[in-house]
């Protein structure tokens, strides 16, 4: 089989896979991970969705499979060390979602900003516009782009900081957004977005060293994975100060568990992975993956199988050996 979906997919996306390849479509197997492995052990490649684990004792299993796909840009469920030591791509849309996330970020800022208001220098509650505020964006990913457009629309400042990106590289000139180390940012942004990509060690990044130094009232949105901060910091910056209040479109489950440090925050909003999730991302999306997929599957041809030969057989020779 070259292709097993077991994500969702738009019909027209659909369609044009199955009359190139054999296709299988059973979304259901999300739900039986048994009946997912035995499935796998035939297939060269297969689009998952994020309930979907795909780790090495898997990948064992899995002898034919060359490519991993996923319609979110998140991986979290996919080991990538072992997909690449086994020698599996893993495709996933580069921009498709840029735009849908942008949209959120902007409509995050502009509801605490209202909605959370703070105390102006005539001693009023007042809410705040993004006009005119200075925003630091941390991770330069595809989102920044159309985030820095819409936020310079506003007529926002934007800085950002990158911890794999040097000051010096074109890549800020060419998305407009103005290069500065991670503590001067927070020190300096009324609003900060956290689009990092999550890797093990940037755990606990935003710990209370960190969180200490943000600008008072700040407000906070983070498509990020909640592991880049330390839960304790961030809920004391959170009822103490100087947070004034934080969105995650990404919390780790059990968080907000009684005995956990986030428990009745009434400044903090969790969103479950909303933001680049539209219509439109998902086509966009679903194309994208297709496609790679159908390039890589045209080009990389399938892993032999090899039977066990007995004592005397020759192996792939069913009418004996060749003349000499």
């Amino acid at each position: 089989m070259d292709v097993l979906i077991v994500e969702p997919l738009d019909p027209n996306v659909l369609n044009w896979l199955a009359a190139r390849h054999a296709v299988q479509y059973a979304p259901e197997l999300a739900q039986q991970p048994h009946a997912f492995r035995e499935t796998l052990v035939r297939v060269r490649s297969v689009i998952i969705p994020p309930s979907v684990a795909l780790d090495a004792a898997t990948l064992q299993g899995a002898p034919q499979l060359r490519i991993v796909g996923r319609l979110s840009a998140g991986a979290e469920n996919i080991d990538i060390d072992a997909c690449a030591r086994a020698g599996i791509e893993v495709v996933r849309p580069a921009s498709a979602s840029a735009g849908a996330e942008a949209e959120f970020v902007i409509g995050a800022l502009l509801q605490m900003l209202r909605r959370v208001p703070i105390i102006s220098d005539d001693g009023l509650l007042v809410g705040r516009e993004l006009g005119g505020l200075t925003v630091g964006l941390v991770g330069m990913t595809a989102t920044v782009k159309p985030l820095q457009q819409l936020l310079q629309a506003f007529g926002a400042r934007v800085i950002g900081y990158d911890p794999g990106v040097h000051a010096s590289d074109p890549i800020w000139s060419r998305s407009g957004v103005e290069p500065v180390g991670l503590q001067e940012l927070l020190q300096g942004s009324d609003a900060v977005c956290v689009l990092l990509t999550y890797y093990p060690r940037f755990a606990g990044l935003f710990g209370a060293r960190l969180l200490t130094e943000c600008k008072l009232n700040q407000v906070l949105v983070s498509l990020g994975h909640s592991s880049l901060f330390n839960e304790a910091a961030l809920a004391q910056a959170l009822r103490e100060g100087p947070l004034a209040a934080a969105w995650f479109d990404s919390l780790e489950p059990g968080a907000l568990d009684p005995g956990r440090p986030l428990r009745h925050i009434d400044t903090l909003q969790v969103t479950p992975r909303v933001s680049a999730t539209t219509q439109q991302s998902r086509v966009r999306s679903a194309w994208a993956v297709a496609r790679r997929i159908d390039e890589l599957l045209l080009s990389v041809p399938p892993r032999r199988s090899f039977r066990q030969t007995l004592p005397g057989e020759f192996a792939g020779l069913e009418d004996g050996p060749a003349p000499a």
